[in-house]
């Protein structure tokens, strides 16, 4: 079945996801991902950035000291990541080859390995607005919110949400202003209200990771049931008094780790814990 061409952006900004080939990590540890970031500032041309390099160089890295394209933001996850780039003139499939082939290298070396490292063709959407650039910041930002690694964005260390909420940020790699300025002319009134929409519930849907079933910790009923009544034992609680006030707080941090670790729907969370719908609703992850 043929491929389906790319769809080309018009202000030739893109939301790209990458994943591991057959949804392997590409990340074993944190000097991982700090290559991989070395590796966009080195690709994108940021030759006095002053972002140190870790390991050996691919010698077939695309060294140009002129700006390549623009980064507006970046999360990396341990199996894919999210990009916001702005190609300039140049093209995204060539971007993407150069950071990629850049980062499989070390990896393989690193890792004594051979084959493909990412899945074979990156996705990528376009992004022809500033309204949508703005959320899709959001939606890359929050990534690690929606797999439960994290309550809130600031908690994370490796996405670029603390590149934007720094008044005096010395990173190079990104191009914020853009995304800034579209807030306030004024640098902090912007990273104050950047935060404050960050924060704000939404319903965002871009590029998805659908990640198997399995990836969750608990796979049926009966390590649901297991693993609540551990948790209330712990806690040393009956399930009937989950509702009483002084409980309310052991309550949701419940739900909140079912809704992370089952594939349990709203309805059957409730009927587990013997609450309330409207109750299981209200615990965001």
């Amino acid at each position: 079945m043929p491929r389906r061409m790319r769809s080309l952006s018009s202000s030739k900004i893109y939301h790209v996801m990458v994943r591991g080939n057959e949804r392997k990590n590409l990340f074993m540890d944190e000097e991982d991902k700090t290559r991989y970031i070395e590796t966009l500032s080195r690709v994108a041309g940021h030759s006095s950035s002053g972002i140190k390099t870790t390991r050996q160089e691919c010698p077939v890295l695309h060294t140009k000291k002129e700006k390549e394209f623009s980064l507006y933001a970046y999360c990396l996850m341990d199996n894919h990541v999210h990009l916001i780039i702005n190609e300039e003139e140049d093209e995204i499939s060539r971007i993407m080859k150069r950071i990629g082939s850049s980062y499989a290298y070390y990896f393989n070396k690193k890792y004594s390995r051979v084959g493909h490292l990412f899945q074979d063709r990156f996705k990528s959407e376009a992004i022809e607005n500033d309204s949508y650039l703005l959320a899709a910041v959001r939606y890359i930002h929050n990534n690690p919110v929606r797999a439960c690694l994290v309550k809130h964005a600031s908690e994370y260390k490796w996405s670029s949400y603390h590149e934007y909420v720094s008044e005096n940020s010395l990173q190079k790699l990104l191009d914020r202003d853009k995304v800034l300025e579209m807030l306030s002319g004024d640098r902090g009134k912007a990273i104050k209200l950047f935060v404050e929409y960050s924060n704000q519930e939404n319903r965002d849907a871009f590029l998805e990771v659908v990640e198997a079933e399995d990836n969750k910790a608990l796979k049926s009923t009966v390590e649901v049931m297991k693993y609540v009544q551990e948790f209330l034992e712990k806690k040393n609680i009956g399930i009937m008094r989950l509702n009483d006030k002084e409980n309310l707080g052991i309550r949701n941090e419940l739900i909140y780790e079912l809704k992370c670790k089952s594939n349990l729907s709203i309805r059957q969370i409730a009927e587990h814990l013997k609450v309330n719908r409207g109750v299981v609703q209200r615990v965001k992850v």
